[in-house]
Formats: C-alpha cells, sequence, structure tokens
C-alpha cells in the first residue's frame, strides 16, 4: 500500500512540476512575443513625441496644431518603429516570434503611446490642454514602469526612476524649445 501511495505522489509531483514548467515556459514566450514588443512601442511612443507635442504647443499656443503635430509623430513613429522591429529579427534564433505579428504589436504600441498624451490637444483651451496632457504623461510613464515590473522582473523603484528621468529630460527638452521659439 505505501508503496503505491508513495509512487502516485511522486507520479502527481511530476504533473505537477511538468504544468508549472508548462505554465513558465508559456509565460516566457507570452513575455517575449508580446509583452516585450508592445513594451518597446509603448516607451517608445510615449517618450519619443513628449518634445514634438510640447514644443508645437508652446510654439503656436494652439492646441489644434500640437494635436496634428502629435497624430504625425505617433503615426509615424509607429509605422517607423513597426516595421523596423519586423524588418531586424525573422525570430528564428531569437525565439522572439513571428517578425510581423510582433512588428504589428510594436508599431500599434508605438502609436498609442504617442496618441495618448496627444489627445488632450483637441480641447481648445491651450492651459487646459496641457494641464490635462501633463497629466496623462506621468499615468503613462508610472504604467510603463509597473509594466516594466510586472512583467520583465525589474524592480519598481528603479524602474520608476529610469522612466521618469528619460521622459522627463525629453519633456522639458520639448517645453524648453516651444518657449524658446515662441520668444
Amino acid at each position: 500500500m505505501i508503496p503505491l501511495t508513495r509512487s502516485f505522489l511522486l507520479i502527481l509531483d511530476h504533473t505537477c512540476t511538468s504544468n508549472s514548467m508548462e505554465n513558465e515556459k508559456e509565460e516566457k514566450t507570452f513575455v517575449v512575443q508580446k509583452v516585450q514588443p508592445a513594451l518597446l512601442g509603448l516607451m517608445d511612443g510615449s517618450v519619443s513625441t513628449l518634445a514634438p507635442i510640447f514644443a508645437a504647443a508652446g510654439l503656436t499656443a494652439r492646441p489644434i496644431q500640437a494635436f496634428y503635430v502629435g497624430l504625425a509623430a505617433s503615426l509615424g513613429a509607429g509605422i517607423s518603429m513597426g516595421l523596423a522591429e519586423a524588418l531586424t529579427d525573422d525570430g528564428t534564433i531569437t525565439g522572439r516570434g513571428g517578425p510581423w505579428s510582433r512588428g504589428f504589436i510594436t508599431g500599434l504600441g508605438t502609436a498609442v503611446g504617442g496618441m495618448l498624451h496627444t489627445l488632450p490637444f483637441l480641447i481648445p483651451n491651450i492651459r487646459v490642454a496641457l494641464n490635462i496632457a501633463y497629466l496623462v504623461v506621468g499615468i503613462e510613464l508610472l504604467l510603463i514602469s509597473y509594466i516594466r515590473y510586472r512583467y520583465m522582473k525589474a524592480p519598481l523603484g528603479k524602474t520608476v526612476v529610469q522612466i521618469i528621468v528619460g521622459g522627463a529630460i525629453v519633456f522639458f527638452l520639448g517645453i524648453y524649445l516651444g518657449n524658446m521659439g515662441a520668444n
């Protein structure tokens, strides 16, 4: 009786371990093929479009013009990043998945990342649009930090500092250039 029970427990333990190992492999594949390209795009779109949008807002003081600059920057960056990701690696060596799928995810993430803080410039009042855009930028950067922490296993404090500092540099560059050009 005891050897039979012990054998059953060993088989059960092996099954649970196999399922656990299978789940870990599936999660790793999901992170490498879906989360990482989306995060790359979101980070690039969120940060790379800050300077043009806020410079345009400062230069023109007209939210709709800043919106169109943001729209062009977001869509242009999305196309560029999507193609760059799709054409750099076919996934056979790295296991990062199909190139066009990864490129689409990265491009979409880039466009969305740029559009989130562009949308407030549809508000006709420049002060209100800017204040909402500032808030959206802060939320975007915290969201990116959380995604890096959750899926990439990066330390939360270090991630927040890296993302906020990088975003702040680009953000203040855009404001500075917008103010400099307006004066």
